[in-house]
């Protein structure tokens, strides 16, 4: 039997991805790698040298985090389709021991983002940022920071099938009430648009990068999820336990919670210039 791929199967395993509670972000990322897969493949039957074709063209496209993101979403694809020998394995990297001083969102920058919104009498920004920083939840968890969540000092939050509880600290909780009051929020999330809905992803991203220039601030440093790392890297810094971060932060492996905690070096060098060890 002839194995072939088309958009029905794309569509199909969508809808296995939605059965399988799986985020509206995780299922449009899936959709374009595999559209991307598709588009490769053209009406050529399946074989796997031409999935290590292709995987070697990722390689030669993408950065190699990408291309292992399209492999893992191409392999869960050909599973879905029972075609598990056709599966390949995913490019081999060495784990980074420091990211680039261009990436680090500093705690200097926080605060210049946080006066740069306030300049800009844009509250509710400044609340955001402070909020994602402050407790370490994704951007798309903002809707689960709720009127109700701040009288119990507490949210839980759902994602990916799971639940885990967020503590609101009491500077936050206190500068939230205070908001909600002048917004004259009653019920449901605190965050929202004019019309009543959660603001949105693409609106808080337009938002923080329109404070760059003022804060004197790079672009490539200021958007949410950054605030989350920034989060993750100081409370590592005072507990120095991973485990306890990987739950706060939701993560299901201890490997993904290790790319947040990732510095410049820049302290370890200053340790290192005092190890006094060049004679």
């Amino acid at each position: 039997m002839k194995r072939t791929v088309s958009i029905n199967n794309l569509y199909q395993f969508q809808e296995h991805l939605r059965c399988e509670e799986r985020s509206a972000a995780t299922i449009g990322k899936y959709e374009h790698d595999i559209k991307c897969f598709l588009l490769f493949v053209g009406d050529r039957e399946l074989e796997k040298s031409i999935i290590l074709d292709y995987k070697t063209s990722l390689g030669n496209t993408y950065a190699v985090t990408s291309a292992n993101s399209m492999i893992a979403a191409l392999n869960a694809f050909l599973r879905f389709c029972g075609w598990h020998d056709l599966c390949v394995k995913q490019f081999k990297m060495q784990r980074q021991a420091y990211c680039s001083e261009e990436k680090e969102l500093t705690r200097a920058e926080y605060i210049r983002l946080l006066d740069a919104a306030t300049k800009k009498k844009n509250e509710r920004l400044n609340l955001i940022i402070q909020t994602i920083c402050g407790t370490g939840i994704r951007v798309s968890e903002l809707q689960y920071i709720t009127v109700e969540a701040l009288h119990k000092g507490e949210a839980v939050v759902n994602c990916k099938g799971k639940n885990r509880r967020i503590f609101i600290v009491s500077e936050l909780k206190k500068k939230l009430l205070r908001y909600i009051k002048e917004q004259k929020i009653a019920s449901g999330a605190v965050f929202v648009t004019r019309s009543g809905k959660p603001v949105s992803r693409n609106n808080i991203w337009r938002e923080m990068k329109a404070l760059c220039a003022q804060a004197n601030v790079s672009p490539s440093k200021v958007f949410p999820h950054n605030l989350r790392h920034l989060f993750a890297r100081t409370f590592y810094g005072i507990e120095k336990d991973i485990a306890k971060l990987a739950d706060i932060l939701g993560h299901a492996s201890i490997n993904t919670t290790r790319i947040y905690i990732v510095t410049t070096g820049a302290e370890h060098k200053r340790k290192m210039e005092h190890m006094r060890l060049i004679i």
